[in-house]
């Protein structure tokens, strides 16, 4: 474990620029939302391109990693034994990862779709509409998403652990830049993604908070609205907040093997009870979409129609995933010691996919029957407040009272885990990279949270959540294709210095056998008996190999 370190330029520089959103957010809040207006259609309208191209091309990265020699290197010294159980690592990686967003969108995106299909491309509440929808919300929440986690968590986990260098942002380009990440450059580089990561965890936040409330309405018969939202996002501030005085192995890791097992059940209970052979089918067409229409997907652009669905779906999810990689990224890399990079990159890519697509597909498949032959108004609740389309859903199921109340913790147990982990990422940041931030810092942290998650909410709303997550994400989306860049230097510098030293360690041994021939003939030489067969020869056939 590192030693505990005061918190330096980055704290008090993130701190100022977070603050000044707060209080420009309380006092000036339409203001606040045509600024964000404003540079929301700068930025996709000008680098909408860029978005997608980057968030490809981090996964065409790390399958090339994966796949490559590159693959063998383990994330700590040779040989050492992984920090946590597999099942448990994959469950922190999971719920830390975008649980609240796969329960928020579950229902939601589907229904949005099957209302309103992409690009106008099949009529509205069809079959077609069906099948798209489905492809393009198993789309959202695979491969591209988990790569951008991927890319900056193994270079955290590679610097820290590999290296044994401090566990910042900044260490990844110490390759590229030298020691100028020790100063200004470092320091600029660090409070970028801590800003990134406030907005990032923020909108999270919101999203939970708007769905919990979505919830209560349904389960305690509570009104929605703002003033109820902040009230929600107070209470969860206390627990979140309780639990980050507590170390991360008796706190994330509890409850996020609670949020497996909550979640698991949820998942068996509705695919078994629901309409099985519907979701099943559903499941194995998407699929086969997907993975028939990824390279199309993801680079699709509107310049011939001018619209604005890309930037309104795509891109704000490959931006929100992109405003929470330095959170995710470094939380995966500080439970990932002792794993090969090769196991890294599965992990984090491969499996959360596929327990995304098994979710997506049995909550939005079951929406999407209800709808389609039972007629649930489904698509009626998404339109009038998209959060209540999953609890809407669950009325459909027997025990719904039950099921939609047990949906209600695993939201808040998912938001829970989120911000916590938060806290202790922010104060790793801000505390010279040690894996033991302050309690004190992280409850700093988790009180800014907290401030910016409630201007959101009290000045837009989901609106405002999907603005400011595009508008942190671009900057820190550019940092990320330096960082990708540096760490295949450092990886193709591991490579080389491992193959010298396999030269250098032949070399000498060939050495030392001639020298071992040589000292046998002058022995023999003066015994009178004749010269043998050289050691290092007679190891070798007449090809010269082994």
């Amino acid at each position: 474990m590192g030693r505990t370190t005061s918190p330096g330029w980055v704290f008090y520089l993130s701190v100022i620029l977070l603050a000044v959103f707060v209080v420009v957010g309380v006092f000036l809040p339409e203001e606040l939302t045509l600024w964000g207006d404003v540079g929301l259609e700068f930025t996709t309208v000008h680098f909408g391109w860029l978005y997608l191209f980057a968030t490809t091309g981090f996964l065409v990265f790390c399958v090339a990693i994966a796949l490559s020699d590159y693959g063998k290197i383990r994330l700590g010294a040779d040989g050492e034994a992984p920090e946590f159980p597999y099942l448990t690592w994959l469950g922190m990686i999971f719920s830390s990862g975008m649980g609240v967003g796969l329960v928020f969108w579950a229902v939601a995106e589907p229904m949005s779709h099957f209302m309103a299909p992409p690009f106008g491309a099949a009529e509205a509440e069809s079959p077609d509409a069906a099948s798209l929808a489905m492809r393009y919300s198993l789309f959202h929440w695979g491969f591209h998403q988990w790569a951008n986690f991927a890319v900056v968590g193994l270079a955290i986990a590679y610097v820290r652990f590999r290296l044994e260098r401090p566990g910042l942002i900044s260490e990844a380009f110490r390759v590229s830049l030298g020691n100028r990440v020790d100063g200004g450059i470092g320091h600029g580089i660090n409070t970028l993604a801590v800003v990134s990561t406030v907005f990032g965890v923020a909108t999270t936040l919101g999203l939970g908070v708007i769905q919990i409330n979505s919830g209560l309405v349904s389960v305690a018969d509570m009104s929605f609205g703002a003033n109820q939202q902040l009230m929600i996002l107070g209470a969860i501030a206390v627990v979140f907040l309780l639990c980050a005085l507590a170390p991360l192995e008796s706190g994330v890791r509890y409850i996020s093997d609670a949020n497996m097992v909550l979640a698991a059940f949820l998942l068996v209970f509705v695919f078994f009870l629901g309409p099985t052979d519907f979701i099943t089918a559903a499941m194995t067409n998407a699929i086969g979409d997907y993975f028939s229409n990824m390279m199309g997907m993801s680079l699709v652009m509107t310049p011939y129609t001018g619209d604005d669905w890309v930037e309104r779906w795509t891109i704000f999810y490959w931006a929100w995933g992109l405003s929470w990689a330095p959170f995710v990224g470094s939380f995966i890399a500080r439970i990932s010691r002792g794993r090969t990079i090769r196991e890294f990159i599965l992990g984090v890519i491969g499996t959360p996919v596929l327990l995304s697509i098994l979710w997506f597909s049995t909550f939005g498949g079951s929406a999407l029957y209800f709808e389609m032959f039972e007629g649930a108004p489904l698509g009626e609740a998404v339109i009038r407040e998209m959060s209540s389309a999953l609890f809407v859903t669950l009325e459909y199921l027997p025990g719904a009272s039950t099921i939609s109340a047990l949906m209600l913790v695993l939201i808040v147990l998912f938001v829970i885990t989120s911000a916590n982990s938060a806290t202790f990422v922010l104060g790793m940041f801000t505390s010279k990279g040690t894996l033991t931030p302050k309690r004190w810092l992280r409850v700093a942290w988790g009180l800014v949270q907290v401030l910016v998650a409630g201007v959101l909410l009290v000045s837009g709303g989901l609106e405002a959540l999907q603005t400011i997550s595009i508008l942190a994400a671009f900057p820190f989306m550019v940092l990320m294709v330096f960082m990708a860049i540096s760490l295949l230097r450092s990886l193709s510098k591991e490579q080389r210095q491992k193959e010298l030293r396999e030269a250098v360690t032949r070399g000498r041994m060939i050495q030392m056998l001639e020298e071992h021939d040589r000292e046998k003939a002058e022995q023999l030489e003066k015994e009178g008996l004749p010269e043998p067969q050289s050691a290092y020869k007679t190891s070798t056939n007449e090809e010269g190999t082994p």
